[in-house]
């Protein structure tokens, strides 16, 4: 059976046709408003009252799924190019309208999370989804043209490739028994994987060790983080796309990050353009609710063109502190965080540099060691490392990456000074032993890239099933 979506694009008249959908309105006892989820445009089905059971009609409620036959016509009204003239008519799920949470009419955000196994019945919901699907049917298809090979690399993990050690345990041990060795420990001898084993942050240093076989790879999986972070910008379980190149420094990971993210947000302008054009609309009234100063300068569809009309702008960090030290906003200390070498940036410092400074995406580089990951490659000024974050307008961060230390000796004695431990780490210091190269890659948090194409406010929007901090459900 062919989809709406199919329908409403044919240049054919008069032909018949069956769809299978969920009710979205139904107005005047004439005109039943359907969709099967393949679009953001519903289809009109005309009935004639007269021609149906009253019994029937009255289960036509919003939320049911129902079968339709008749002649898909031009339509001569407004709205809509096409519409079904409809002689057969079945109800294949009632939706009773006094419990159907989802009605014709704007809910809250916190409502719809609340409802998450029904929202997405809605069409905002919908239009977010349509474009997940398609960034991550574009993530793949730029790997795969450009020779990646795909690598699935654990989730369950005894490293924590961040350092950071906010990861989630797993573990079979019973937790009102918990077996301890001679000085009181949980004994993990006695646990599934005979280890104390997590959920992983990052595929990264698995992906790293195919690459230094394979050439270049990707991975594309869920990752996991407990961090007790309950924000619009923090997830506990998200996807993050890590490329990994045999070969490649700095420069052309830098090179990578820019060209896919232009490919993937190309592909989605020319492929879900109506939902984009529904979600700019959204977004426009949202933002008239926001203080003048606050509302943004671009609409979502100008934001993306932004970053595909425009090269990314490359300085070290180095030149990024010297730019926002003599920017007004840090004279008149406006910025909420401090602004000095050695400093993380914050978004404030990196959205000034993008929509202010340069109007341009930004990629800063050779940021301090003491605030980025261990296998980085350290530079020879023995202060700053290898490292690139790509910036966009309204976000800031949306790409982080690196270098890798090829050098035995150099990352041995970075892993000595932050405290990770060598022997845990074995087959990851083996690639340093075995055919070292020089070799980098970057990592991607696929929740931030479908929030920036969207233009929704809150990362739980745009996964089907966020989890963040005392929240696990559905």
């Amino acid at each position: 059976m062919k989809s709406i979506k199919y329908f409403i694009q044919s240049d054919k008249f008069n032909i018949p046709i069956a769809v299978k959908a969920w009710v979205k309105t139904f107005r005047n006892d004439r005109f039943i408003a359907v969709n099967d989820g393949s679009t953001i445009q519903n289809l009109q089905l005309v009935i004639n009252p007269e021609n149906f059971d009253e019994a029937l009609l009255k289960k036509i409620n919003t939320g049911a799924a129902i079968s339709a036959k008749g002649e898909l016509v031009e339509s001569m009204g407004k709205g809509q190019r096409v519409e079904v003239l409809v002689d057969s008519l079945e109800i294949l799920g009632e939706s009773n309208p006094e419990e159907f949470p989802i009605q014709p009419k704007r809910h809250s955000l916190e409502f719809l999370r609340e409802k998450a196994h029904l929202r997405p019945r809605t069409t905002l919901f919908g239009a977010i989804m349509r474009v997940r699907n398609a960034l991550s049917f574009a993530v793949h298809k730029y790997f795969q043209e450009n020779d990646f090979l795909y690598v699935n690399t654990p989730i369950i993990t005894g490293a924590d490739a961040e350092g950071a050690g906010e990861m989630f345990q797993v573990t079979t041990l019973d937790l009102n028994n918990i077996p301890k060795t001679d000085e009181g420990t949980p004994n993990y001898k006695e646990d599934f994987f005979n280890r104390k084993t997590n959920l992983t942050v990052s595929g990264q240093l698995e992906a790293e060790t195919y690459a230094m076989a394979l050439g270049k790879v990707y991975t594309f999986g869920p990752t996991f983080r407990a961090e007790n972070s309950n924000t619009s910008r923090h997830l506990a379980e998200f996807w993050m796309i890590e490329p990994e190149v045999a070969f490649m420094d700095l420069a052309g990971d830098m090179d990578l990050a820019e060209n896919f993210v232009q490919y993937i947000i190309k592909y989605v302008l020319e492929h879900n353009l109506d939902d984009l054009q529904f979600l700019e609309m959204r977004l426009k009234n949202e933002e008239k609710q926001k203080p003048a100063n606050e509302r943004s300068e671009l609409s979502l569809i100008e934001k993306l063109s932004f970053v595909l009309d425009n090269n990314f702008i490359r300085l070290s960090y180095t030149e990024a502190i010297e730019i926002l030290e003599k920017s007004k906003p840090y004279k008149k200390k406006k910025f909420k965080y401090p602004v000095a070498w050695g400093v993380d940036l914050h978004s404030e410092h990196e959205r000034y540099l993008v929509e202010k400074h340069f109007k341009s995406p930004v990629i800063i580089f050779d940021y301090p060691a003491n605030i980025k990951a261990f296998y980085m490659r350290l530079n020879d000024d023995g202060k700053t490392v290898r490292a690139m974050d790509v910036l966009f307008p309204g976000i800031g961060e949306i790409v982080g990456g690196s270098q890798r230390e090829e050098r035995l000796d150099v990352l041995l004695q970075k892993m000595r000074d932050l405290g990770v431990d060598e022997k845990e780490l074995y087959w990851y210091v083996d690639t340093r032993k075995f055919g070292t190269a020089v070799h980098s890659g970057f990592g991607l948090g696929f929740e931030r890239i479908v929030q920036f194409v969207t233009g929704m406010s809150n990362i739980r929007d745009v996964i089907p099933y966020p989890r963040f901090p005392g929240n696990a459900d559905f």
